[in-house]
């Protein structure tokens, strides 16, 4: 099964989007709750899927998503945003993440998204 880290500096937005994972039948879930400690955790653990938040602490989602293109331009990134950064959800698209995430989200639609982005 796959590997899956998800990077939001909200523990309760890491626990809902762990709950679905779960129900969808992943269990390798990797937290991260920083732009940093994501970057370090994606090098070491090399997981199949990032679900990046745009908006955290220390380092900006948008700089982590271009790190992880050049450590790996094939990333699986799904982009975790609010209503209300269109603009950098397009931006996020075109440095290579494979969707997104619109907060608040519902459950079938976060499911619908994982699904489509990890059979592409």
């Amino acid at each position: 099964m796959a590997k899956i880290l998800t990077a939001d500096d909200s523990v309760f937005m890491r626990k809902i989007l762990i709950k679905i994972l779960n129900k969808m039948g992943y269990e390798d879930i990797i937290e991260a709750d920083n732009g940093d400690e994501a970057l370090e955790l994606y090098q070491e653990e090399n997981p199949d899927l990032v679900l990046l938040d745009i908006v955290m602490k220390g380092k900006y989602g948008m700089d982590v998503l271009k790190e992880l293109m050049k450590i790996n331009p094939d990333a699986r990134v799904i982009m975790v945003s609010a209503v209300g950064q269109e603009s950098i959800v397009e931006e996020a698209m075109q440095i290579g993440a494979k969707n997104f995430i619109s907060k608040p989200f519902k459950e079938e639609k976060v499911i619908e998204i994982i699904t489509e982005v990890m059979e592409a």
